[in-house]
């Protein structure tokens, strides 16, 4: 069989093979090339994907007239769905020479911490954590630094369609030691991780379906998963939110953790998993009005919205006592996807 055998989805894995060829060889190409040459190329890329790709730009446009539209004329929003495209292109060609980049003894050219004493205590009590960040500056970045610096980090995606494309990423983040975890019975391993002292990663701005929990964000009803909550209230972990920030048009960042979430905060609320949820989703809120444009506005954020007679924002009071009863996130509830 070999490459004429087809994928669950239909698709021949002949085709899979020609897409990760292209890939490898792009690569190839890129890496005979400075690494801010080159992302002067992706800004390129952006821009023709913000001119062509019209469904992409108006989806943009939409979420960000929605979201701050009060704020920013016509023209900004055009501006700010353009470079937050840009931002999208020049952080996938990034992806293409951070492992060469970002070592034990050149990461401190590139990034810059700001303010990550209370989680760096986090994790060095060894206790377990959840981390969180969203489709902001690069995302990619921060678990691939914190499993760089030593610390013992898991990240939580669904794996590509593409196995030839999914092992070559699992190679890549391998390399510093980040570890990942798939969606599918992601959770058991992930109640393992945060047992054994571990940190656990996860993108916390999907939209989770029928199935999640709603909760503002940008004041407008997000479905949120309520795994993350879950996990937290289950093993009394902190949540870590922060984010890698662009700072230039080069190959430079700050990462900053913006907001650490103690058990003691949530202990004892009417609802605590919808407190915890709507907590880490306003400090995600927070660091994207920092750089707006950094923020991948053409993701379905608000995709799911809720039913007549769905009681959301702080109406929403139940919740946490109907999931008490559960022992662990079903699967059904598992781990946000990777975009």
């Amino acid at each position: 069989m070999g490459l004429m055998a087809r994928n669950k989805h239909g698709t021949p894995l002949w085709v899979h093979w020609c897409t990760y060829a292209t890939l490898r060889l792009g690569v190839m190409i890129f890496q005979m090339f400075p690494p801010n040459l080159n992302l002067v190329t992706a800004r390129v890329f952006g821009w023709l994907w913000f001119k062509l790709m019209g469904r992409h730009r108006r989806r943009a446009t939409e979420h960000l007239c929605a979201a701050l539209g009060d704020r920013l004329s016509d023209a900004q929003v055009a501006r700010m769905a353009r470079r937050s495209m840009q931002q999208m292109t020049m952080m996938a060609m990034e992806l293409l020479f951070t492992p060469r980049r970002i070592t034990e003894w050149s990461w401190p050219r590139h990034i810059h911490l700001k303010e990550l004493g209370p989680a760096l205590d986090v994790l060095l009590d060894e206790r377990g954590a959840i981390l969180l960040t969203a489709h902001f500056g690069n995302w990619e970045l921060l678990g691939y630094v914190l499993a760089t610096l030593g610390f013992p980090v898991h990240a939580v995606m669904r794996p590509l369609d593409n196995p030839y494309l999914n092992e070559y990423l699992e190679q890549t983040r391998g390399k510093r030691g980040l570890k990942l975890l798939y969606k599918k019975g992601a959770m058991a391993r992930a109640d393992d991780v945060l047992e054994s002292g571990g940190a656990l990663c996860f993108i916390a701005d999907q939209d989770a379906g029928r199935k999640g929990i709603f909760v503002d964000f940008f004041g407008r009803p997000a479905s949120t998963y309520k795994s993350i909550g879950l996990l937290a209230i289950k093993h009394r972990v902190p949540v870590v939110v922060g984010y890698a920030k662009r700072t230039s048009m080069n190959f430079e960042y700050q990462i900053r953790v913006n907001r650490v979430i103690h058990p003691h905060e949530w202990h004892d609320r009417e609802d605590e998993l919808h407190w915890l949820t709507q907590e880490f989703s306003r400090a995600m809120e927070d660091f994207v009005r920092e750089a707006p444009d950094q923020y991948l506005w053409m993701h379905r954020r608000w995709k799911t919205q809720p039913s007549a007679g769905t009681r959301t924002g702080a109406a929403a009071t139940t919740q946490t006592r109907q999931s008490k009863a559960v022992s662990s996130p079903a699967p059904s509830a598992a781990a946000p996807e990777r975009t």
